[in-house]
């Protein structure tokens, strides 16, 4: 069966969307988003050191041509920084898909839904394919589907917690209501919180930290895909029905008796 997931009329194979920040060094990095089988990979644009030309940074270590790079404005506490870093992406990277994040408050880290929805109204008219980051607010992600963002992005816990998913009720919201994919972002630890954002029906993960600072990240890229290709085969499977008592496996009838 063809299960792609489709943004912006571009079709992806992988389910699990990782980024490249908090890594030990650049071979775990390399290593572990191979391993994970991910397919688009976040790269944060304001972070990066592009006045050494002769130093290698994260854009050098990845092969273009087999993974889609996904420039983020993260670090940008308003809508015009984060307007002004999506023009510089795409200078740099060519790419005119840009995961929007503005972020305002460097304690919690919690997106700014007025300054997102701002940012991503004047990145879609000026021809941006928007990924935006959000709190798990069904009405804000409406919102910006309605105004043509590619996917709606929110957020199970706090940017790099490791919390799992604290959201559950406003994500299932968000997916029921949705017509672009949903893809939950930030907060998750383990695969098998991958695996159950994938059972509500969301369509997508994206894995930063809980790859990268865990003690073998290669072993858990590898994890995480196992666990977000769980998900999606239990989400097209359908679970079965919830019970409030018990109900035997084995039938009654024809019972052996003495």
């Amino acid at each position: 069966m063809n299960d792609n997931l489709i943004i912006a009329g571009k079709k992806f194979n992988s389910r699990l969307m990782v980024g490249t920040g908090k890594h030990r060094n650049f071979d775990e990095m390399v290593q572990s988003i191979e391993a994970s089988g991910a397919e688009i990979i976040t790269v944060a644009i304001r972070r990066l050191d592009l006045k050494s030309k002769n130093k290698k940074n994260i854009l050098d270590y990845f092969n273009w041509d087999k993974y889609t790079i996904l420039p983020n404005t993260a670090g940008c506490a308003t809508a015009e920084e984060a307007i002004l870093t999506a023009k510089l992406a795409k200078e740099v990277t060519g790419s005119n898909w840009v995961k929007l994040e503005v972020i305002p408050d460097k304690k919690w880290l919690l997106p700014d839904p007025i300054g997102t929805f701002e940012a991503a109204a004047k990145l879609i008219d000026l021809g941006f394919s928007v990924l935006p980051y959000i709190h798990a607010d069904p009405v804000l992600a409406k919102k910006l589907e309605n105004i043509g963002c590619s996917t709606v992005m929110p957020l199970g816990s706090s940017i790099g917690s490791g919390q799992g998913i604290l959201t559950i009720n406003e994500i299932k919201i968000i997916i029921e209501s949705a017509n672009v994919p949903v893809i939950v972002d930030a907060g998750i630890g383990v695969p098998s919180e991958a695996s159950q954002a994938l059972e509500l029906g969301a369509d997508a993960v994206l894995i930063n930290t809980a790859i990268a600072q865990s003690l073998d990240p290669i072993s858990m890229g590898e994890g995480f895909k196992l666990g977000v290709q769980a998900g999606r085969k239990a989400y097209l499977a359908g679970r079965m029905p919830k019970s409030q008592s018990a109900n035997p496996s084995s039938p009654e009838e024809n019972k052996i008796t003495t």
